[in-house]
């Protein structure tokens, strides 16, 4: 059995994982009995386990995760099948191995023996000390299969591929709401017991996460500390960064599995969802309209309040929606972006160029119940229907 001061002496001589490790083939594999191949696999474990006491770099991030997996095997035989002697003094949790509890009795200590030489952090592990590196070197080794996005974790590369399949296992046993990781369920959870311990101290207003008052505490400073690197554009939040990068990369992780057409954010799935259920949840309490999403019904909301929060700041003149201001601009500034591409002829407003077409196709949706004359515009049917009065 190489010792740890043995390996860190080969290393230190440039050798790699290959030159201590022995390879079989299927075939010479085949002919080891039982007891060999327990006898490889504790080897090939103890050396992995050496290897990362001393901080190797590992070029194959395949062999790394193989022999990973070996281990937790291992530890999920020993929990069933052995003896579990050395005993946590402060909190009587048992392990199988005095190293384990080792690292387990600096939950208690605090002590963190291993730290970055870049920036100072500490950790109680050596293996989260090499996990945490790669926030500096920028090293992802492990990549999705799916849509080809890196990770540093394999774990965070386990969540995310639930992105595609779809998979939440973490279940809210109050609502049934399910999530793709442990974490989110244990945020979410907070919101059930109505506990909002942080405050916010010039407002007053109070969140259930400490790292939703961070981020609240930032429209009042207007401190926008997340930088797109593509276009510069700074957010108060890192995750309204991360969607906004996506409106450079294209990237659409969600995906419809009905038409199959993708989205950048995932709420952006659901409200399409609702196009094929039919589905509208927001009502409105003045007119008891209905709508597909929250921010439909509050534009509708506007038509009952007269509020027109959208000023042109050319002639003063206010509207409700934000593109009717839009539209409205192109008489001052006479863009014309639609065109006709029979004719030629340009408008301001897609409207406009829609009518327009019709003098070409000959189309006449319009109809007069009474007589049932046809027009090609709602305006023209309006100016027929006053000869029936």
């Amino acid at each position: 059995m190489l010792s740890v001061a043995h390996i860190y002496g080969i290393f230190q001589n440039s050798l790699t994982y290959d030159d201590v490790h022995i390879n079989f083939t299927c075939e010479e594999w085949a002919l080891l009995d039982a007891s060999q191949k327990r006898l490889y696999k504790d080897v090939m474990l103890e050396t992995y386990s050496n290897l990362t006491a001393i901080g190797y770099k590992w070029e194959d991030h395949n062999i790394e995760e193989h022999c990973q997996r070996f281990r937790r095997r291992g530890r999920h035989k020993r929990s069933r099948t052995e003896e579990r002697p050395y005993e946590c003094k402060q909190c009587g949790k048992a392990f199988s191995h005095r190293c384990y509890l080792h690292n387990h009795e600096r939950r208690h200590t605090g002590e963190k023996p291993y730290e970055c030489n870049q920036c100072g952090k500490a950790f109680a592990n050596r293996s989260h000390l090499n996990i945490h590196k790669r926030c500096h070197t920028g090293e992802k080794p492990y990549s999705c299969n799916h849509c080809g996005k890196a990770f540093s974790q394999q774990s965070h590369l386990n969540i995310h591929k639930r992105i595609h399949t779809g998979e939440k296992p973490y279940q809210c046993n109050q609502c049934e709401k399910a999530f793709t990781d442990y974490t989110h369920l244990r945020r979410h959870a907070i919101i059930h017991t109505g506990v909002k311990p942080y405050e916010c101290n010039q407002c007053g207003k109070a969140f259930s996460k400490h790292g939703s008052l961070q981020t609240h505490k930032r429209t009042h400073t207007g401190e926008k500390p997340y930088q797109c690197n593509h276009c510069g554009k700074a957010f108060a939040d890192y995750s309204y960064v991360k969607l906004h990068e996506r409106t450079h990369t294209g990237e659409k992780p969600y995906e419809c599995k009905q038409c199959g057409k993708a989205f950048s954010q995932r709420s952006h799935l659901q409200i399409h969802k609702r196009t094929h259920t039919g589905e509208k949840p927001y009502e409105c309490k003045q007119c008891y309209k209905t709508f597909a999403n929250c921010s439909a019904l509050k534009i509708h909301d506007r038509t009952h309040t007269g509020v027109k929060p959208y000023e042109c700041d050319q002639c003063g003149k206010a509207f409700s929606h934000h593109n009717s201001l839009q539209t409205h601009k192109r008489t001052h500034t006479g863009e014309k972006p639609y065109q006709c591409n029979e004719c030629g002829k340009a408008f301001a407003k897609h409207s406009g160029l829609q009518s327009h077409k019709r003098t070409h196709t000959g189309e006449k949706p319009y109809e007069c119940k009474q007589c049932g004359k046809a027009f090609s515009q709602w305006s023209h049917l309006k100016i027929h229907k006053r000869t029936h009065i």
